[in-house]
């Protein structure tokens, strides 16, 4: 069992390191963005993230006439 934990530890904490060197290396040392507005090409394309989309159509319903 003990051999079993110590073997996942060697094999996990190098693993760990390697992923997040930029993170834990670097000057910049932050976390990529993963929200959709932060993405450039999605931006050119319309795309939004759900809460955006949800104000924009929220605002849209508000300023509408009511017959």
């Amino acid at each position: 069992m003990l051999k079993a934990f110590l073997l996942s530890l060697i094999i996990l904490i190098p693993a760990i390191l390697l992923m997040g060197y930029r993170v834990f290396f670097t000057q910049k040392g932050k976390f990529p963005s993963l929200h959709v507005d932060s993405n450039a090409a999605l931006r050119e394309k319309g795309i939004h993230c759900v809460q955006t989309q949800d104000r924009e159509a929220r605002k849209q319903k508000t300023n509408q006439i009511k017959a």
